[in-house]
Parts: C-alpha cells; sequence; structure tokens
C-alpha cells in the first residue's frame, strides 16, 4: 500500500497540475470570467481532493481483499477506477456548478460532464504516470485459504 505521504503528494500534485489545466481552458469554452471559473474550480478541487483521498484508499483495500497486487494495473482497472471516481464525484459538484454559475441542474450536470471528461482522460494519463515515477512498494497479495 501506498503512504499517507504519498497519498497526499499524490493528490495535490493531481489538484493542482488539474487546476493549472483546466481552469483557463474551461474559462475561455465557458465564455466566464477567469476568476469565477477559477473560484468555483478551486471549490470543486478541494472537494475533489478529499473524495480522491478517501476513494483511492478504498480502492486499494478493495484490491487487497480481492487479492490483486496494487503493482500490476492493466488498463482496463485504470479505466474503472477512472470512471468510478468521476462518477461519485458528480453527485457532489454539479450542485456546485449549478450554484456557482447560477445555472439550472441539467444545465450543471451538462457543464460538469464537460470537466468529466477532461478529467477522466487526465486522471488516466496522471496515474500512470504518477505510478511509474512513484511504483508502489512490493507487498504479498493476500491469498485466502
Amino acid at each position: 500500500m501506498r503512504t499517507q505521504s504519498d497519498r497526499l503528494r499524490h493528490t495535490m500534485m493531481f489538484e493542482i497540475i488539474g487546476l493549472l489545466t483546466c481552469t483557463p481552458l474551461a474559462s475561455w469554452l465557458l465564455d466566464k470570467e477567469l476568476l469565477k471559473i477559477g473560484s468555483m474550480s478551486l471549490a470543486i478541487s478541494l472537494t475533489a481532493m478529499v473524495c480522491n483521498y478517501i476513494f483511492n484508499l478504498a480502492f486499494d483495500h478493495a484490491l487487497v481483499r480481492m487479492g490483486r497486487s496494487l503493482r500490476d494495473r492493466p488498463p482496463m482497472l485504470r479505466v474503472i477506477h477512472a470512471v468510478l471516481f468521476e462518477a461519485s464525484l458528480l453527485l457532489f459538484t454539479v450542485p456546485m456548478v449549478a450554484w456557482w454559475l447560477d445555472m439550472g441542474l441539467w444545465q450543471a450536470f451538462v457543464t460538469d460532464l464537460g470537466f468529466v471528461l477532461f478529467f477522466l482522460v487526465y486522471a488516466y494519463v496522471f496515474n500512470w504516470a504518477y505510478d511509474r515515477v512513484f511504483p508502489v512498494p512490493e507487498t504479498p497479495t493476500v491469498v485466502e485459504s
């Protein structure tokens, strides 16, 4: 398993790089002020950091319970991980987007889907790169008898 400091580094790097990439792009695409999108993105980012930490910890525990190695993450497992995380995050962010941008829930959902699509691709690439740069220490897999 990853250490708490490694999980914190992962979360902080993910959010900072994501914010620096997504905020200007979203401001341009939504034709909204950079400050408004930036502050909303920061609020979503803080929410996502808490959710990310809890989700990744639970995901790793689930893998261990299934007897899976934490070091071997084939592409399909990475896709499942990214999709499940982003879907769970939508529950928190759609109301936030609706309030921040003064729009209905449906429009906020559609807007948030744009963020989700960006972050699905970003999460896959970031997590792959992070695992390459900061590999998980070798741990024995759990085998039930």
